[in-house]
C-alpha cells in the first residue's frame, strides 16, 4: 500500500519537474552599452525580474530592472569594468548569471 502511494506520488511529480524551465541569461557588451538577455528555455522572455551587475570582486554596482521582453542595458561607462563583470538575473523564481570578462568588454571595443 505504501509503495503504491509512494510510486503514484512519483508519477504526479515527475511530469511537474519535467515541464520546469531554465533560465537562460546572456550579456553583450558594444564598447558603449552592456545589453542582457533573460528567457526561458521555451523561448518565452523573462517579463520581470532584477538584474543585479558586480564587479569581478562580487560587489554590487547596480540593479536594473528587466523590461517586458527580457532584456536590461547600462551604459558601460557608468561602472568600473575594468576587471570583468558579473551579471545576475533574478526572476523571483529563476535565477542564472553571465561573466564579462575584461577581454570580452575589450574585444569588443576594438574599432
Amino acid at each position: 500500500m505504501i509503495r503504491a502511494i509512494a510510486l503514484t506520488a512519483a508519477m504526479v511529480v515527475a511530469p511537474i519537474g519535467a515541464a520546469a524551465h531554465q533560465l537562460v541569461v546572456f550579456a553583450s557588451v558594444d564598447c558603449e552599452t552592456v545589453t542582457v538577455e533573460a528567457k526561458f528555455s521555451n523561448g518565452n522572455p523573462a517579463q520581470q525580474g532584477d538584474v543585479r551587475v558586480l564587479d569581478a570582486g562580487n560587489t554590487l554596482l547596480t540593479t536594473l530592472p528587466l523590461e517586458q521582453d527580457g532584456t536590461a542595458t547600462l551604459p558601460l561607462d557608468s561602472v568600473d569594468h575594468s576587471e570583468g563583470l558579473v551579471i545576475e538575473v533574478d526572476t523571483g523564481g529563476h535565477d542564472n548569471y553571465w561573466i564579462l570578462t575584461p577581454d570580452d568588454i575589450a574585444r569588443n571595443c576594438r574599432s
